[in-house]
C-alpha cells in the first residue's frame, strides 16, 4: 500500500507538471526541495537527527549520489529529453525501471533474480509502454530517456543501504536538504540571476503539489515500502505511474482513456500481483530461511518490530 500510494501520487503529479514548463528549472527544484525538508524536519521528532552523526563518509556521497541522480538528474533528464522527443518517449523508457531493479539489485547482492519479480517486472514495463504508446525522439532524446530511466533506477537502488540507518523519514529529510542544495549550486552556474524568480499563481500550486504531497508524502511512503519490502517488489509499483497519469490527464485535456489505457493497466496489475507476491507463495522453510537473512528486501522478527514504530 506505501508503495502504491507513493506511485500513484507521482504519476497525478505529471499532470501538474504541465504549468511549470516555462518556470527556472534549477529554481523550482530548489524550491520545491527545500520546503519539503523543511516541512520533514517539522515532522521529525526529538533527537531524530542522531543517526546522521553516525554516518561515515561513504554513506554522505551515497546520500549525495541519491539526491544528484535520482532526484535533481532524474528531473533534469526528463525535461531535456521532451526537448527532441515527445514526452511518451522518456515515459516508456522509465517504465523499464522495474526490470532493471528485479536484476540489479540481486546482482549487488550476489544472488540470482527472483523469477516472478523478473515477469512481473516485465509485464509492468509492457503495461507501462502500452499505456503511453511511442512518440517521436531522436538520437539525443533517446539518450536523455536513457538518463532519467538511470535516474528512477538509482532512486531505488542508491537508497537501500540508507533506508535501515536513517529510517523513511530521515533518509527523505537528509536527500531533500542535499537535492536543495545541488539544485540551486547548479541553477547559479547554468542560469545566473535568472535561476530563480517569483511564480504565478498557478506555477506556485504546482510547486506546493510537488513539494507537500509528493515530496513530503510521496517519499516518505517509498521509502518505508523500501524498507519493508526490498527495493525489487517496490519498484514493480512504479508502473502505476503512467496508469495515474492516463487517469488524471483528462481532468486538464492533456489526454484521454482508450482500450490500449485499459490494456496497459491491466498489464502493470498482473505484473505487480505477480511479483509483489513472489515471496508470500513460497514454501515456509524456504521462505523462513531468507527471511533470517532478509536478503531480497526482508526483515528478520526483530527488524519487523522496529518498522512497525515510526522512521525517523
Amino acid at each position: 500500500m506505501l508503495a502504491a500510494v507513493a506511485c500513484c501520487l507521482v504519476g497525478a503529479s505529471f499532470t501538474a507538471n504541465s504549468v511549470l514548463g516555462d518556470y527556472p528549472h534549477a529554481g523550482g527544484q530548489t524550491l520545491r526541495y527545500g520546503l519539503a525538508c523543511l516541512l520533514l524536519l517539522h515532522l521529525l521528532g526529538r533527537g531524530a537527527l542522531a543517526p546522521m552523526r553516525l554516518l561515515t563518509a561513504r554513506q554522505w556521497v551515497r546520500l549525495a549520489l541519491l539526491a544528484a541522480v535520482g532526484m535533481v538528474g532524474f528531473n533534469l533528464a526528463v525535461l531535456a529529453a521532451e526537448r527532441t522527443a515527445e514526452p511518451a518517449v522518456p515515459g516508456v523508457l522509465v517504465g523499464c525501471a522495474p526490470v532493471v531493479v528485479a536484476v540489479v539489485v540481486p546482482a549487488l547482492d550476489g544472488r540470482r533474480p527472483a523469477r516472478a519479480v523478473v515477469y512481473g517486472a516485465l509485464l509492468v514495463a509492457a503495461g507501462a509502454m502500452a499505456v503511453q504508446g511511442w512518440g517521436r525522439t531522436d538520437a539525443a532524446g533517446l539518450l536523455w530517456s536513457a538518463a532519467a530511466l538511470a535516474g528512477e533506477v538509482g532512486f531505488a537502488v542508491i537508497a537501500v543501504p540508507l533506508v535501515r540507518p536513517l529510517g523513511a523519514r530521515l533518509l527523505s529529510t537528509a536527500a531533500c536538504a542535499l537535492a536543495a542544495v545541488e539544485a540551486a549550486s547548479l541553477g547559479a552556474v547554468l542560469d545566473g540571476r535568472a535561476w530563480l524568480r517569483t511564480p504565478d499563481p498557478a506555477e506556485a500550486a504546482a510547486l506546493l503539489w510537488q513539494a507537500v504531497v509528493v515530496t513530503v508524502i510521496g517519499f516518505v511512503c517509498w521509502y518505508a515500502a523500501v524498507h519493508r519490502i526490498g527495493a525489487e517488489r517496490a519498484t514493480l509499483f512504479s508502473g502505476l505511474i503512467p496508469v495515474c497519469t492516463a487517469l488524471t490527464a483528462p481532468l486538464v485535456a492533456t489526454g484521454s482513456h482508450g482500450w490500449a489505457q485499459a490494456g496497459g493497466s491491466l498489464l502493470v496489475g498482473a505484473g505487480v500481483a505477480l511479483g509483489a507476491g513472489a515471496r508470500t507463495r513460497r514454501p515456509a522453510a524456504h521462505g523462513a530461511q531468507e527471511t533470517a537473512g532478509a536478503p531480497e528486501g526482508g526483515v528478520s522478527a526483530p527488524e519487523r518490530a522496529a518498522a512497525r514504530r515510526p522512521a525517523g
